[in-house]
């Protein structure tokens, strides 16, 4: 059995231009999620975590959305050995969005049309940081990040590649911004997880870059054992009533791993603050019999990342890890979810050997991953 080691992360949000950085507001509990006045995104006053000020240089060949991914591989590149010519190693992108925010600034035509597309992004990205092999595109709804994570596990698995290059990024334009206000899903504050007085989601803009390899250079290192994937059809938004289909998915990845529920020290669920959403998880979350483990949501810290969320919320995984501290999920005060599961609200220090990462998204995709030293 080939074992998959993780070799580096960065994440690049409004809190911060590394993983540690992010980390450290994060022990802090500082929020990126501000109120923004923008009437060039929204006629109303609405919640995010935004990029401000003059972080993307407007005359630069590439879209903010491929500056994020290019500062984030090079971010989490700069500290290992891994090469990018390298035949056995492989750049896997997860957005849900990518450019279509040139729709609102540009007029359409074929160049527009080539322009927006993802493997356009991915190939120009690619290369600019001297990738050989042709990049894979992982869009998927909101288990993008988890779903790129999983497919760059199973290539490694196969013997295809030694080495993977795992980044997602997202950035909120008007579009996105109006497609979350159409369905009255927004929060008009920071959003809440799991609470009882929880109204809806912040939406988020950042990057993130897991690396992971079979070289046994990395045994040391914190492993990715497992990943799963599979789709309840219930609805195109809503997900399931039940959280079946998810805890499938959870004991598969566990099942994979050789992990028993007993053994999960701390799970990073999807979170999003929305009704539904956190009733099906929490629902999840018993099913696997998971009530006990340590549970947070990222989302009132970062806000929904979109494309960009599971891996971010995976680095923030790996990094408490290797920290043996479990973050407080932001805004929780009092249970708002039918089954008891363990929500984090303080800041804990305890030995992290085994932990879950779980995502779902429009459509009734659901993906589960798990980490282990």
């Amino acid at each position: 059995m080939t074992d998959v080691f993780v070799v580096s992360d960065s994440v690049i949000s409004p809190l911060g231009s590394t993983s540690a950085d992010n980390f450290m507001q994060l022990e802090r509990s500082i929020s990126g999620v501000r109120r923004h006045d923008n009437s060039a995104i929204s006629p109303q006053p609405f919640y995010a975590a935004l990029f401000t000020g003059d972080n993307f240089a407007s005359d630069n060949p590439y879209t903010k959305f491929e500056q994020l991914l290019i500062a984030s591989i090079k971010d989490a590149l700069q500290n290992t050995d891994i090469v990018t010519s390298d035949e056995k190693t492989i750049l896997i992108i997860s957005s849900t969005k990518g450019n279509i925010g040139l729709l609102e600034t540009e007029g359409y035509n074929h160049a527009l049309e080539k322009r927006i597309s993802l493997n356009t992004s991915a190939n120009m990205v690619a290369s600019h940081l001297n990738f050989i092999n042709k990049p894979l595109v992982v869009c998927h709804a909101c288990i993008s990040g988890l779903l790129a994570i999983i497919t760059a596990l199973r290539l490694i698995k196969s013997g295809i590649y030694e080495n993977a290059v795992i980044a997602g990024a997202d950035v909120i334009t008007k579009f996105i911004l109006s497609g979350f206000q159409s369905f009255q899903a927004l929060s008009p504050g920071i959003c809440k997880p799991f609470d009882a007085e929880r109204d809806g989601i912040n939406l988020g803009e950042g990057a993130a870059t897991v690396i992971v390899s079979s070289n046994k250079r990395y045994a040391n290192n914190i492993k990715l054992r497992s990943g799963s994937v599979n789709n309840d059809a219930n609805h195109i938004s809503g997900p399931s009533r039940t959280g079946e289909e998810l805890c499938l998915v959870i004991d598969k990845a566990l099942t994979e791993a050789g992990v028993s529920a007993a053994e999960i020290d701390f799970i990073s669920a999807h979170g999003t603050a929305t009704i539904y959403n956190d009733e099906m998880e929490a629902q999840a979350i018993a099913l696997a019999g998971l009530q006990n483990s340590p549970v947070n949501s990222m989302k009132a810290y970062f806000g929904h990342t979109l494309g960009a969320a599971g891996l971010l919320e995976s680095a923030m995984t790996i990094q408490s890890m290797q920290r043996n501290t479990v973050l407080p999920s932001l805004g929780f005060t009092n249970i708002g979810v039918t089954k008891p599961i363990n929500i984090c609200n303080t800041l804990m220090h305890m030995s992290l050997d085994n932990c879950l990462k779980t995502a779902s998204g429009f459509g009734g995709c659901n993906a589960a991953v798990v980490f282990s030293k």
